[in-house]
C-alpha cells in the first residue's frame, strides 16, 4: 500500500495516522524517539505491509508485473492500489477524496517538526501538487511512477507501468475490489488491539 491507503487505515486517531505516514522513513530503535500513539501507528503501518505482502491476490497483482517489472512490482503495485482507492474513494468514505486530503495535508503540517528529514523533504511538495488527489487520475499515476523510476539506481521501466495499467485496467481493478475490503477489515482489528 502506498501513502493514500495508509493514512486512510489509520481511521480518525491523529497519532495513529502520523504514525503510519512516517513509518517507512522510522528505522528500528528510532521508534522509540516518538509518543505511544505514534509508535502504535508505526506498528499499524508495518503490520499492513505484512498482510498485505502475504495476500494471494496481492500476490497476483504483482505476478502479473513482474515479467515486466522485476524488482518494482511490489512497487508499482502499491501504486495502482492507490490509484484504485483514490478513483473509488466514495465507496470507502462519506468525505469527498479533495476534502479528505486537505485535511490530512494540515494534520500532517501540524506535526511538521516531528516528521523524519527524509519527510520533510518531500512534504511540502506533495502537499503543493496534492499526490494523494492527483492518484485517482491515470495521468497522476504515471507522474508519480515517472518521478520514482528517475530516483531508482537501475533501470526500473516504471515510467511505463501507467500504460500497463490502461491496457489491463479491469485486471488490476477487480484485484483491488476483491483485496481491499479485506485489508480494512484488518486493519480497523488491528487498531482496535492496538487500542486495548
Amino acid at each position: 500500500m502506498n501513502f493514500l491507503a495508509h493514512v486512510f487505515l489509520s481511521g480518525n486517531d491523529e497519532e495513529l495516522l502520523l504514525g503510519n505516514f512516517i513509518a517507512d522513513s522510522v528505522k528500528g530503535k528510532q521508534a522509540a524517539l516518538y509518543s505511544e500513539g505514534v509508535q502504535k501507528g508505526i506498528q499499524l503501518h508495518r503490520l499492513i505491509d505484512a498482510y498485505t505482502d502475504t495476500h494471494p491476490v496481492v500476490h497476483q497483482t504483482k505476478e502479473r508485473l513482474r515479467y515486466k517489472y522485476k524488482k518494482y512490482a511490489p512497487v508499482i503495485a502499491d501504486m495502482y492500489y492507490d490509484h484504485f482507492l483514490a478513483s473509488n474513494f466514495t465507496d470507502y468514505s462519506i468525505e469527498p477524496l479533495p476534502v479528505y486530503t486537505s485535511r490530512i495535508y494540515t494534520l500532517i503540517n501540524t506535526h511538521f517538526e516531528l516528521l523524519p528529514p527524509r519527510i520533510q523533504r518531500f512534504f511540502p511538495h506533495m502537499m503543493q501538487h496534492n499526490w494523494l488527489l492527483s492518484y485517482g487520475e491515470i495521468t497522476g499515476i504515471a507522474q508519480a511512477l515517472g518521478g520514482l523510476s528517475r530516483r531508482t539506481s537501475f533501470e526500473s521501466g516504471m515510467e511505463t507501468a501507467a500504460v500497463e495499467l490502461q491496457e489491463n485496467y479491469s485486471l488490476y481493478a477487480h484485484d483491488f475490489r476483491v483485496f481491499f475490503p479485506e485489508l480494512v477489515a484488518y486493519a480497523e482489528q488491528v487498531r482496535r488491539e492496538l487500542r486495548q
